[in-house]
Parts: structure tokens; sequence; C-alpha cells
């Protein structure tokens, strides 16, 4: 994860390489310099119960590999195969989209900007699981 930046508002926690570090009172940015550091922010964490759906549930897989509770060359394939799944479902031109970064992040091992594209599908998961309702 080399390059990341990491913006945070006051008071916000982060997990880092399996610490939770809390922000101060004021914004702060964060320059992640080392290469393969365990970065998952814990406003964006999907809880264990709150993994219902196949969205949340790829999300989840994901989120396991930024805290480093997963390791990354062993959960790619079935990540891989969970997005292909998902893309049987989210047919729309940018749904497809922000599937194809979600992909391409997992291949080069950017899991953190995989869970940010995968996580963009959440309100249209939200929306078609309440349409089939």
């Amino acid at each position: 994860m080399s390059g990341l930046i990491l913006k945070l508002s006051p008071k916000e926690r982060v997990l880092i390489n399996g610490a939770v570090i809390e922000n101060g009172d004021r914004r702060s940015r964060l320059a992640i310099l080392t290469p393969d550091a365990n970065i998952l922010r814990l406003r964006d964490a999907i809880h264990p119960e709150e993994a219902k759906t196949p969205v949340r549930r790829v999300c989840y897989a994901v989120q396991l590999v930024l805290s480093g509770d997963a390791v990354k060359d062993d959960a790619r394939p079935a990540l891989l195969r969970h997005i292909e799944e998902l893309s049987q479902v989210f047919v729309d031109p940018d749904s497809r989209k922000h599937l194809d970064l979600a992909s391409h992040a997992l291949v080069v091992d950017d899991h953190y900007r995989c869970l940010k594209a995968l996580r963009m599908l959440l309100p249209r998961e939200e929306r078609l699981l309440a349409a089939g309702a």
C-alpha cells in the first residue's frame, strides 16, 4: 500500500498493522509509506454480524485482508470468484465499472481500493433487496 494517504477526521480511528490509532482533536493527514501495511478505517468496518448480504460478505472478506486477519495470497482466488459472481447480478455499466475496479485492485494487491470500489455497490444492493422483498 505504498503511497496511501489517509485523511482523518477528529477522533477518527484506524487500524494499522493490528494497532488501533485514534486521531486527535483536529483533522490530519497521514502518509503510509510502508508497503503491505495492513490498514482499515474503523468507520468503514463491517462487523461480522452485518455481513449478511452478498456484497457485504465480499467487503467483509476484503476487510479481513486489510486488517491482517486473512492472508492476501490465500484470499485472492475466492475474492475474485465472489466478485465474478456479483457481476452476474450487477449488470448495469456503472456497477460493472466498480466491479472491474475492484478486480483490478485485487490483482495488484491494492485491497484498500478494492474495498472502496465494492462499497459503492452497497446502496445498489440495498435497493435490489428492497425491491425483491
